[in-house]
């Protein structure tokens, strides 16, 4: 479990971005495979999240995923639901404790919040997609929907894939160009004649900024070139493998 220094002073938060270590699975899995949307054995899948819940001190079944569809939707959590059952979204804001929002993520950049004045977090799912298209706007003003101030807001941005790792086509460019000329900044060429690196991370922790929150931080750590913590659905492609695991983020608020 990883965590951030601006989250790890808040007294009143637990929080923590697991790697892929100390599960369960098995195979391509390999061991703490978070994800019921992956083909992992569910029973193992249903263990390796309770060990999440334990490490953080919530019950298993109030650690809550979201199905994750690439989107800027946020769901105000006010109870617990059954994984069968969970609401489509990428977002979760809450101010009930005992409540663990938790994202999957296997590239895509996990973001935790926090605003410990006002007793109300967030969890944020933010693949190129939803980080475009507002989720981690959409998230702190759900999150000030419930009390918090912008000034107070903390926000971690987890581990994901990095530039280094993120080449991209011309026409993926070309949309984020197009939406704002600034965005240029975030796009370097590749190897590949028209083709570019994007930096994830420096996109999501932009908007945050932008966002005028109070701390953003960054654990700098890439999902694809550290196979021995992380899964990478990009690396699981570039290898052809008909599946991949999936790496857990959750916040609590302390009871």
């Amino acid at each position: 479990m990883l965590t951030a220094q601006p989250l790890d002073v808040l007294t009143h938060i637990r929080h923590g971005f697991f790697t892929r270590e100390g599960g369960v699975s098995t195979g391509i899995y390999a061991s703490l495979n978070c994800g019921y949307g992956s083909d992992d054995d569910k029973g193992a899948v249903r263990e390796n999240r309770a060990r999440v819940a334990q490490a953080v001190g919530a019950e298993s079944d109030a650690l809550l995923t979201v199905h994750q569809i690439h989107s800027p939707t946020v769901k105000r959590v006010v109870g617990t639901w059954e994984p069968a059952n969970a609401p489509q979204a990428d977002a979760m804001v809450t101010d009930r404790p005992s409540i663990a929002l938790a994202v999957l993520a296997a590239d895509c950049a996990p973001v935790l919040f926090a605003d410990e004045t006002a007793r109300v977090i967030g969890a944020a799912h933010a693949g190129w997609k939803g980080a475009f298209t507002g989720v981690l706007e959409a998230t702190v003003k759900a999150m000030v929907e419930l009390g918090a101030t912008r000034e107070r807001i903390v926000a971690a941005i987890g581990p994901c894939i990095s530039r280094d790792a993120y080449e991209v086509g011309p026409e993926f460019r070309a949309r984020f160009i197009d939406a704002d000329n600034g965005n240029a900044q975030w796009f370097t060429p590749s190897a590949l004649d028209g083709h570019f690196m994007f930096d994830l991370p420096g996109y999501a922790a932009a908007r945050l900024d932008a966002a005028g929150i109070a701390t953003v931080a960054t654990l700098g750590l890439c999902t694809y070139g550290d196979e021995k913590r992380f899964f990478s659905y990009r690396r699981t492609t570039h290898r052809g493998e008909p599946d991949y695991g999936r790496q857990i983020s959750t916040i609590m608020l302390r009871p």
